[in-house]
């Protein structure tokens, strides 16, 4: 009876249940309670996360942490379901003073909802081509390990990187957390020989061994 009528409209509350778990922090267990219910709706199950505010006083980014909650509530689904927020507020302010929208919880909500209301930047390394990735000065040497680190056997680009370790003067620890990462995940036939070729390319066996 709570919810907006077009939510109201999709649930079927004849299939109301009570689920396990709760999702408030332990140091606010004294402020708030939680109750998570599951719904099937017009489109599959979904949920409903009632939070009970004990305090008197109500807290400014109160919708930024229902998110929180809900976020919590999806993250023990194998298929991600649509989690209502559903805040009971009965402070000493009347009617209750803060917004119940998340994005209005940032300093600047339009540009908070421009970039959480589309779909995120992506960088898709596998797409880009070896020398437009040699131009991307100092995360070019990471980027075309990235690319190739399953595809291909790393010594054919002992060269490259040789010459990108080289040219940007990355640090000792640099170098061997990339070695590292390059023995651990890299397609590598001969990572001895790998090694050593990448330190004769450019004289750098003091900085990687």
């Amino acid at each position: 009876m709570h919810l907006p009528p077009y939510l109201r409209e999709r649930c079927d509350f004849s299939t109301l249940t009570m689920e396990s778990g709760s999702f408030i922090e332990d140091d606010l267990r004294t402020q708030y309670s939680d109750m998570l219910y599951s719904v099937q709706t017009n489109s599959g199950k979904g949920y409903i996360h009632t939070v009970v505010e004990h305090q008197s006083r109500p807290e400014k980014l109160m919708a930024f942490r229902l998110l929180r909650y809900s976020i919590a509530a999806m993250q023990r689904r194998v298929t991600l379901p649509v989690v209502i927020p559903l805040l009971f507020y009965h402070g000493t302010t009347s009617p209750y003073p803060y917004t119940t929208q998340w994005l209005d919880c940032f300093a600047d909500p339009e540009l908070a909802e421009s970039v959480y209301r589309q779909a995120f930047p992506l960088v898709d390394i596998t797409t880009i081509p070896d020398e437009e990735i040699l131009t991307h000065r100092r995360v070019a040497l990471l980027q075309l390990v990235q690319k190739h680190i399953r595809t291909r056997d790393m010594l054919e680009l002992a060269v490259e990187l040789a010459t990108l370790i080289e040219k940007w003067h990355y640090s000792k620890e640099q170098c061997k957390s990339l070695l590292y990462y390059i023995a651990k995940a890299g397609n590598i036939i001969d990572g001895e020989g790998f090694i050593r070729n990448l330190a004769e390319k450019h004289r750098l066996t003091g900085r990687i061994l």
